[in-house]
C-alpha cells in the first residue's frame, strides 16, 4: 500500500490522546456524586457487563483511525472488474493449423477453445475476430452477439504463409479506425501508392500519436494465437511496438510443437517451428503474457485463464472512499450500541 498524501499519517500520533482523555473522563465520573433512586438501579448497574461501556468508545477510536488513514489517500493493488470493453481474437489460419499433434487437429482445438472462451466471457464485452495466414483480415467486427462470433469461428478458411505482424496491425486498425493504419501501405509502401487508380478515394494519413505506457489502454486488448513464425508481411515486433505505443495489451498463445517438423494430413512434410522468442517478446513489449499450449486440454486451460484475466484484474486503486465508509459504519455502530445499551449517545 502507498499513499498520495503521506504527510497526513503524522496525525495518527494524536490517536493515543483519545484513550487518555477517555480514561480521565471515567475517573472524573467516579469522583462525582451519583444519586441512585432505588436498589433495583444498583442491581442493574452491577449486572451490566463492564465491557459494554467501553465498546462504543473503542468503535469511535477505530473510526477516527480509519478517517486519518483515509486523509492520506491510500492506494492499493486490488482486484477490480475489467474495465476493457473490446477484445480482438487474432487467430492463425495457416495450413500448419491442420496438423494433428493437438487432437483432433490444431484448428479444431483452437476453434473449440475459442467458442468455450466466448461462452464464459461476460456478455457486456465486445469481441472481434481477425484471422491471418499470408494476409490478415477482419472475420467479424466487434460485437456482443456470441452466435455471430461462433459462426465466424466455424467459417475459418486456411491459407499458406504466416503474417503475424499483419494480424496485429489489422487488429489495431479495428480498434483505432481514425489512426489511418493500413497494412497494405506498411507492407508495399510507395509501390501500392503508385498502383492506386486516380479515382480511388485517398487513404487516411497515419495519425501521429503520443506514446503511452504499455498496457495502459483500458478499453481494449488483443489475444493472439499462432502456431508458427512470420514468413511474410509486417515485422512482428514492429507491429507489437505500435500496439505498445497505444497502450494495447497483447496476450499471446503459442500452439503446438515448439520446434521440428511435422506431417500435413495429406502426408506432405511442413515446417512447424514455433517462434517462441518473438511471441514472448510481443507479450513483454505490450504488457501481456505468453503461454504455450501443446495439447487441446492445455489450450482450453489457457483460454479459461485469459477469460478470468479479462473479468478481473489487479489495479492500483485509491481506497480513500472505502476507509471513509468504514469509519461511517463504525460510528453508526458506536451510536447504535450506546443507545441500545445505555439509552443515550454520550
Amino acid at each position: 500500500m502507498s499513499f498520495l498524501w503521506p504527510d497526513f499519517l503524522w496525525l495518527l500520533l494524536a490517536l493515543p490522546v483519545l484513550p487518555l482523555l477517555y480514561a480521565w473522563l471515567l475517573r472524573r465520573r467516579r469522583r462525582a456524586a451519583v444519586r441512585l433512586s432505588s436498589l433495583a438501579t444498583v442491581r442493574a448497574a452491577l449486572d451490566r457487563p463492564s465491557w459494554r461501556r467501553h465498546m462504543p468508545p473503542l468503535l469511535l477510536l477505530l473510526a477516527c483511525a480509519a478517517l486519518l488513514v483515509a486523509a492520506a489517500r491510500p492506494v492499493s493493488r486490488i482486484p477490480l472488474p475489467w474495465a476493457r470493453t473490446t477484445l480482438i481474437l487474432a487467430m492463425d489460419v495457416s495450413l500448419s493449423m491442420r496438423v494433428r499433434d493437438v487432437e483432433p487437429s490444431r484448428m479444431v482445438a483452437a476453434q473449440a477453445a475459442a467458442r468455450q472462451f466466448l461462452r464464459e466471457l461476460p456478455r457486456d464485452i465486445e469481441v472481434g475476430i481477425v484471422t491471418f495466414a499470408g494476409t490478415a483480415q477482419v472475420a467479424q467486427r466487434p460485437t456482443l452477439d456470441r452466435a455471430v462470433l461462433a459462426e465466424a469461428i466455424d467459417s475459418f478458411q486456411m491459407q499458406t504463409a504466416t503474417a503475424v505482424g499483419n494480424a496485429i496491425v489489422v487488429s489495431l486498425a479495428e480498434l483505432f479506425p481514425d489512426h489511418g493504419l493500413d497494412v497494405g501501405e506498411m507492407t508495399f509502401g510507395s509501390q501500392r501508392a503508385a498502383a492506386r487508380s486516380l479515382d480511388e478515394k485517398p487513404k487516411v494519413a497515419p495519425k501521429s500519436i503520443t506514446p503511452v505506457a504499455p498496457g495502459s489502454y483500458k478499453s481494449a486488448a488483443i489475444i493472439l494465437l499462432s502456431d508458427g513464425r512470420r514468413t511474410t508481411g509486417v515485422d512482428t515486433l514492429e507491429a507489437a511496438k505500435m500496439a505498445a505505443e497505444r497502450g494495447v495489451r497483447i496476450d499471446v498463445i503459442g500452439l503446438g510443437t515448439a520446434d521440428g517438423e511435422g506431417t500435413h494430413p495429406e502426408g506432405m512434410a511442413i515446417y512447424l517451428r514455433l517462434d517462441e522468442p518473438t511471441l514472448r517478446e510481443v507479450a513483454r513489449i505490450t504488457g501481456g503474457i505468453y503461454q504455450h499450449a501443446g495439447t487441446a486440454d492445455r489450450l482450453r486451460e489457457v483460454y479459461q485463464g485469459l477469460g478470468t484475466r479479462a473479468q478481473v484484474e489487479m489495479r492500483e486503486t485509491e481506497i480513500t472512499a472505502v476507509l471513509a465508509l468504514l469509519a461511517a459504519l463504525l460510528t453508526l455502530a458506536a451510536v447504535g450500541l450506546s443507545v441500545r445499551w445505555f439509552r443515550r449517545i454520550d
